[in-house]
This record gives C-alpha cells, structure tokens and sequence, in this order.
C-alpha cells in the first residue's frame, strides 16, 4: 500500500489550510496514495493558543471534520487528519484530537494526544496544557489488512505508548507533528528512526515544516521509514507529498531475522 506524509506551512486562516489540505490530498491520490495523513494543526497555526478554541468542532460534526469525511470520499483513500480542536468536557479545554477516515468518508477512529508539550529556553516557551485537556488511550485501526497505530508530537519521546500499540503488533505507526525548530533540528528524526527500529514497522512522520505567519518556525522533515530504521523518503522545508511503500516482506524479514519483539519479557 503506497502511503503519503502531506507537509504543510498552515497559516491562522482555516479555509485557506483546508484549501492547502485538498490540494496536497488531490496530489497524493493522483500519485496512487491509499493512506495519506495531514501534519499536526494542520487546519490552524494561531497567533494565540486560545484560537484554537474559536475554531473548536463538536465530537463528529463540523465543517472541518465535514471537509475531510468528503475528500477521503471523494479520493477513496484512507485520511488522517493531522490534529484538530475538538470541544472537551471540561470548559476552556480542547482535546487535541487525530481523526480517521475511510474511503467512504466514515470515521472510522479518533485519537485524542495524550503527552502535552511544554518548553522553556529562554528564547521560546510552550505550554500546551494551557488550552488542551489530554487524552488517556491508545488508538490503533485497520486499514486493508495494515494495523495502524496513532500518536501525536511530544507523543514521540514516550516509547511506552508506541509499545502499548504494538499489542498486536502494528505495521505502520504515524506521527503528525509540529515540532519546533530548535527541538526538531536536535531530536526528531532521531526518535522516529528509534520508534521504527525498536518496534519492527514503517513509520510515517508528517511535520509542519517552515517560517509560518504567526512567526513560529517548524522543523518539517516528514518522512517515511521502513522497519529497519531506515528513511526511504523526505522533504525538509515547504508544502509537499512524501510518499513510500508499506513493505510486508520486508517487515516479515526484518522480525523473523532478529525477533526482538518476541525477546520482550518486561511489560510496560
């Protein structure tokens, strides 16, 4: 199956993000994209963390989930989509939230980011907890016979979510992202290449990458990753379609010449 990371450089405007969204989406299921994942707030890179709550959507209904139920539909694909604001219960909170769609436009999962990125240089701070309530469970689905496992940025340095994915064990783990420059240039590919080599399965990393309008600067560098650690394709900077293969002999080879899945002892 031919899988695609669409980079993007959102801007503070949703209509021209989701704009940008079916153009790249278009782009990748011209190209013989089955699976296609937009990058982490790909709908809005606000000038304030509170935007995200003006945009928030009710659970299964809103224009942006409407946007992409209708463009997985329309291509026949199966769309991750990236992250979006979805209402929380508790007030003033958003969940940070990746929702799946099949190629009948159905939802077909949601997974809220569990881990909340927070960071202080001295230069540039985040706290996301300011505005987004966290999420508590793993998500996995199935797509044509592949397990897919889901997880979101700072997800990324917690190897124990990846691990409680991979029970069955998944083919594909995807990362939509939109990790700072300075975290990204020092970490990123880095921890993607570990996640794919510790847990034998492609990986695909969909980042924000570029100098965005409300001046944060994102590192990018989506790719995707074969289950030996290696990285098959990648693009740094700018909007874009990063395509691979899922290779089910290679992933087969990969575990049955070194079984260091079956090696675990120790649960996390």
């Amino acid at each position: 199956m031919k899988i695609a990371a669409l980079q993007m450089v959102s801007t503070p405007d949703v209509a021209r993000n989701l704009a940008t969204a079916a153009r790249l989406v278009g782009e990748a299921a011209h190209a013989g994209a089955r699976l296609v994942a937009l990058p982490e707030y790909f709908c809005l890179m606000g000038r304030r963390d509170e935007d995200k709550l003006a945009i928030a959507e009710a659970d299964g209904q809103g224009p942006i989930q409407d946007a992409l139920s209708a463009l997985a539909r329309r291509h026949g694909l199966w769309l991750i989509g990236g992250t979006l604001p979805i209402r929380a219960a508790t007030p003033g909170r958003v969940r940070n939230a990746c929702c799946v769609w099949g190629p009948d436009g159905a939802r077909v999962a949601r997974y809220d980011k569990i881990h909340l990125f927070s960071f202080d240089n001295g230069r540039e701070a985040y706290d996301e907890a300011r505005v987004l309530e966290a999420g508590d469970t793993p998500v996995a689905f199935e797509a044509e016979g592949h397990r897919v496992g889901l997880s979101v940025c700072y997800d990324l340095r917690f190897p124990e979510l990846y691990r409680a994915l991979m029970t069955p064990p998944c083919d594909l783990l995807v990362v939509p992202a939109a990790f700072t420059y300075t975290t990204g240039q020092a970490h990123w590919e880095l921890l993607l290449r570990a996640r794919a080599v510790e847990n034998q399965c492609h990986v695909l990393a969909i980042g924000q990458g570029g100098l965005h309008e409300n001046g944060r600067r994102t590192w990018g560098h989506s790719m995707v990753i074969d289950p030996w650690g290696e990285v098959m394709a990648l693009q740094a900077e700018g909007e874009g379609v990063v395509a691979g293969e899922l290779s089910a002999p290679l992933r087969d080879a990969v575990r049955t010449q070194l079984p260091a899945l079956r090696h675990r002892t120790l649960d996390c």
